[in-house]
């Protein structure tokens, strides 16, 4: 099973292909005695506990991030009477893609097929055992399948969740299920098809995602915008104040995807080795550096630094360090987390309220022109030059124009198909409660409870 592809960063080709030249060779010329022994020892695979555990700390990490992190920073960024809603939001859509994944999603992301998507080959996991394996990016060495199976399910779960902050307070609870259904299926696997295993078409292109800019970041982005201007602005929106009611739980839950997001990035890798440290050390100084960005521009913007704008310069950073965490140097990592947080900021506020669009928590603004900054980022910081590991036969211009193909092709896919799902599901169930249930609050009105009782 080919997965990732930053083994054209000049890393050992996948233990498959060691394997498969072992036993080539081994037709060739059979060898005897001790270079025989030496030969079939060279040709099994290695499963190194080291490994195994911190790839099962990273699939809990990245779980971490979704139920309690991302629930408490939409839950704190909203109103008060649409908290609760938004953390039920989060969590059974967090559940509902772990079955789909288990069901077929896995199957249909990492499997043949054809360049865009999967086949069913391990539908309902068949064949993924204790004694399965999976590859890693160095010859002869492997994980569990079972491992990398739920650490892959745990980003199909936080990638639809992510998307509900766009259209958030105004949505039913039917339609945002239904929708992510169809979404996850039409959309998530078929790009993280296409980007992430061997056969698909973007990674035959040879486009860098290390960790999900395109396939988690950019796809979540376009999908919210795409919903926000479909489902209509909040009512109220414009006329009244629509303040966050608790910067303390949004700050604890930006804190908390931070911590989570060390899983996501650096367990990417999908070993415990110094390729790992990389992305560990670009995923604190990238963020860091964006939070500073934000901070900056919002003091000289509005001539007050904000503990809001500082957790969505804290998101911005760990956005756009996401595709490039294992390819970048931690220099690039600093500048690429300080520029994409600025852009963000200028999204988030002048393009925005020039256009008029209700992106509720700025879905887009953050993880949509996040993703692209650091998918397109990637081409360049990847360079040896700027202290990146490089990869084979490297040219910045022509990796820059892969990286732009790639993001175009998910905004597109992305776009499109998001765009008839949410008219498919406004058909069948419709997709906003009516004014009065909306100003009465989707913590009644969808799910009979209050977040404070008086």
């Amino acid at each position: 099973m080919t997965i990732k592809n930053w083994m054209r960063a000049g890393l050992p080709a996948l233990a498959t292909t060691a394997l498969f030249a072992a036993a080539a060779l081994a037709q060739d010329a059979p060898a005897t005695g001790a270079e025989a022994t030496a030969e079939a020892a060279a040709a099994v695979a290695t499963v190194d506990k080291g490994d195994i555990t911190w790839m099962m700390v990273s699939t809990i990490l990245v779980l971490f991030m979704t139920v309690p992190g991302l629930a408490l920073f939409y839950g704190g960024l909203v109103r008060a009477k649409n908290m609760l809603s938004v953390l039920m939001q989060v969590t059974v859509i967090a559940a509902v893609m772990m079955l789909l994944w288990v069901f077929y999603g896995y199957s249909l992301a990492f499997t043949s097929g054809n360049a865009f998507i999967g086949g069913f080959e391990k539908a309902f996991l068949a064949g993924v055992t204790t004694e399965s394996l999976a590859d890693t990016f160095s010859a002869n060495v492997k994980i569990p399948e079972y491992v990398f199976m739920a650490f892959q399910m745990t980003f199909s779960a936080i990638t639809p969740a992510l998307i509900i902050g766009a259209f958030a307070e105004r949505m039913k609870f039917s339609a945002i299920l239904l929708f992510c259904i169809l979404w996850v299926t039409l959309v998530y696997y078929p790009i993280a098809h296409m980007v992430w295993f061997s056969e698909g078409y973007l990674f035959g292109l040879g486009a860098l995602d290390f960790a999900g800019g395109t396939v988690v970041h950019i796809n979540a982005g376009i999908a919210g915008l795409v919903g926000c201007l479909l489902v209509g602005k909040r009512t109220g929106f414009g006329k009244e104040l629509m303040p966050p009611h608790s910067l303390p739980f949004a700050m604890v839950g930006a804190s908390v995807l931070w911590v989570g997001w060390f899983g996501f990035n650096a367990g990417s890798n999908l070993e415990a080795n110094a390729g790992t440290t990389l992305a560990l050390v670009n995923t604190f100084v990238a963020t860091a550096g964006a939070i500073v960005g934000w901070s900056l521009i919002e003091w000289l913007a509005k001539g007050k630094p904000s503990m809001l704008g500082a957790i969505s310069g804290m998101v911005a950073g760990l956005v756009a360090i996401t595709p490039a965490a294992g390819l970048s140097g931690p220099i690039g990592a600093i500048v690429l987390g300080f520029i994409a947080s600025i852009v963000c900021f200028f999204f988030c506020t002048t393009v925005k309220n020039a256009l008029g669009y209700d992106d509720s928590l700025d879905v887009f603004g953050v993880h949509g022109i996040g993703g692209i900054v650091g998918a397109i980022g990637t081409g360049v910081v990847v360079a040896p030059a700027l202290g990146g590991p490089g990869i084979a036969d490297y040219a910045m211009g022509h990796q820059v124009w892969v990286q732009i193909q790639a993001v175009a092709i998910t905004i597109v896919w992305g776009g499109v198909v998001s765009a008839i799902l949410y008219k498919i599901v406004d058909v069948i169930v419709g997709l906003r409660p009516s004014v009065e249930k909306e100003r009465e609050g989707l913590d009644i009105v969808e799910h009979g409870e209050r977040a404070y009782h008086s």
